[in-house]
């Protein structure tokens, strides 16, 4: 049984994200429900995060602080783009504050903020919501296997 967390462990832990900034908004956590179950390095978190956990021993809880680049990334204005009305489905619902799906041509499938659409052009956010901002990032670890 390892002791720490490395690559390739199998954990299983709680965690928290909240906003760097106050008023620390909380965005995503599994305390209070189930923990999460994940294999360290198989992509599940983004590396920021990752890097965080390794070395860890069961208990917790820990925190840290994480800049825009390691957590979700700087917001990027090359992932703002206008697309014609036809780029979406018919039935899709195309509306400000909509988030819809696409699939690029290599197949990979992307989430886009709809920011605004005057009817014909709608201008589509890329970029992660979180993106450009530093979070916190609490986690307790409950199993390294």
């Amino acid at each position: 049984m390892n002791t720490t967390v490395n690559t390739g462990s199998h954990l299983t832990l709680h965690y928290c994200i909240r906003l760097a900034d106050a008023p620390h908004t909380e965005v995503l956590s599994t305390y209070g429900g189930h923990p999460a179950t994940l294999v360290l390095g198989s992509g599940e978190l983004a590396p920021g995060f990752e890097r965080c956990l390794l070395g860890l021993s069961v208990g917790g809880p820990q925190a840290f602080q994480l800049d825009a680049d390691a957590a979700f990334g700087a917001w990027r204005d090359d992932l703002l783009q206008q697309l014609p009305r036809a780029a979406f489905p018919e039935t899709a619902d195309v509306a400000a504050g909509q988030v819809l799906e696409f699939t690029a041509p290599d197949g990979g499938r992307y989430a886009g903020v709809i920011k605004q659409f005057d009817g014909a052009q709608a201008l589509v956010d890329f970029n992660h919501p979180l993106a450009g901002k530093p979070v916190q990032f609490e986690v307790t670890i409950l199993a390294i296997l």
